[in-house]
């Protein structure tokens, strides 16, 4: 019943996509600023516009996804079109149905091997509700210049003081740091989120992270770490490992890249409920496009994430401008994949709002 549903909505979709495209003249796309939506304005945006006439709004509120939907949905007044967001944020919107369902085999493009999208994606399909568009890692960058002579090699020398003084960046919200802490205080790998669902494994987490707490700068957006490296304002820093590349590759920084205990996760788009009809419909155009597999391979010529779909790997190529292999810069090369840590989509799903106020208590503190 529900795949019939699912295949009559998008008949329906397919029928006005015409019709959208004459009426809907713009899309607000939201993503995440920085090098990450520069990236996609070359590979997506500027291409669709062209093909379509459609202009892309960029807005960069993607690290305030859920709640902004949230109120948008109290509000009745939907004005995103298609957000980007990691996959446990996607969960919690498609649990809520604050997100529209898509079947990948029938609203999104084939692969161009000739699989269908689901078998293209594969497990990276986490939610009903979710299109993955990238691999990605949150890691470690560090100045080269300020470290002395031994370069942190491991990812618990953050919290090392006394070996590499000076301040530290960490995110504000406690997905990673909290795995991290639990990991340099000694926790296996494969029990961090045994450990973190409880109220003691909290604690635990929060207690190591007291240890470096008055010598770190909390960041918001992806692009707080790069220039807080850039400016010689902290010593080390957690990004996301696209951002460290452009900052090392393309603006010759003296910053070197810590790949251990890297934090592999997904990122991708979902499509807010409550659209009307014409703009629903221009938003699957614009996710067909953008999801397929010359774009995703298009992608990672500006940026170092590894397309989310197995027929774009292939296609991967050289930087646009600076001519260098990429593939040795994706957080999947084997060289840089010795020690990753895998993010666990359903446990911040589930206890995402509960750590989070936890975690905002501990920093008023």
């Amino acid at each position: 019943m529900k795949l019939t549903k699912t295949l009559l909505a998008s008949t329906a979709l397919t029928a006005v996509a015409g019709m959208a495209s004459a009426e809907v003249k713009e899309l607000t796309i939201v993503s995440w600023g920085g090098a990450y939506s520069e990236s996609q304005k070359n590979a997506y945006h500027l291409p669709y516009t062209e093909k379509t006439g459609i202009t892309i709004i960029n807005d960069d509120s993607s690290n305030e996804a859920v709640a902004k939907l949230r109120a948008m949905n109290e509000a009745d007044n939907i004005t995103w079109d298609v957000v980007d967001v990691v996959a446990a944020d996607a969960i919690r919107l498609c649990d809520e149905g604050l997100a529209m369902e898509i079947d990948p085999d029938t609203m999104l493009a084939d692969g161009d091997d000739g699989s269908k999208a689901s078998e293209d994606f594969g497990d990276l399909l986490v939610s009903d509700c979710y299109v993955p568009s990238i691999v990605y890692s949150t890691t470690f960058g560090y100045r080269t210049d300020l470290v002395g002579d031994t370069p942190p090699s491991t990812v618990c020398d953050v919290f090392d003081l006394e070996k590499f003084p000076g301040k530290r960046s960490l995110e504000k919200r406690p997905i990673n740091n909290m795995e991290w802490a639990l990991l340099c205080d000694g926790v296996a790998k494969d029990e961090v989120y045994n450990v973190l669902e409880t109220e003691e494994g909290q604690q635990q987490a929060l207690d190591k992270l007291d240890t470096i707490k008055d010598s770190v700068v909390w960041w918001n957006a992806g692009a707080d770490t790069p220039q807080l490296l850039a400016d010689g304002e902290v010593v080390m820093g957690s990004t996301y490992n696209g951002r460290l590349f452009s900052l090392i590759e393309e603006q010759d920084q003296p910053v070197g890249m810590l790949w251990d205990a890297q934090v592999f996760d997904i990122d991708g788009w979902i499509i807010p409920t409550g659209l009307s009809e014409e703009r629903q419909a221009a938003a699957l155009e614009y996710l067909k496009f953008a999801t397929d597999t010359q774009r995703l391979a298009d992608q990672a010529a500006y940026i170092s994430y590894g397309p989310a779909r197995k027929s774009s790997a292939p296609l991967v190529g050289k930087h646009a401008t600076l001519g260098i292999d990429m593939a040795p810069h994706m957080p999947t090369d084997p060289n840089n994949a010795t020690n990753t840590f895998l993010y666990n989509y359903e446990f911040w799903a589930d206890y995402r709002d509960d750590i989070d106020a936890k975690f905002q208590a501990w920093l008023a503190q």
